[in-house]
């Protein structure tokens, strides 16, 4: 059986030192925010992001640059995990 996905898309400018700062800020946001939950759907684990161009044919991911500004495609990956009080 195939899985629902949630997936959004937020514009986030045309600059890209902007747009990744903008897009550290919200996973840190959202990190946070599920961090600080009691409890968590244990159905979901984590979630897998990226931070994409329009202009780029390939999907490459804007967080993940190398020491020669070359992108990557792979994934970044937040891991959600339950908080016991």
């Amino acid at each position: 059986m195939s899985e629902y996905r949630l997936h959004i898309d937020i514009p986030v400018g045309t600059s890209e030192p902007q747009a990744v700062r903008i897009a550290q800020q919200m996973i840190s946001a959202i990190a946070t925010h599920v961090q600080l939950r009691s409890k968590i759907e244990e159905e979901v684990k984590g979630m897998n992001y990226r931070l994409g161009n329009d202009g780029d044919r390939q999907k490459s991911n804007y967080l993940m640059v190398d020491h020669e500004g070359h992108v990557n495609n792979k994934k970044c990956r937040l891991t959600f995990t339950e908080n016991k009080v």
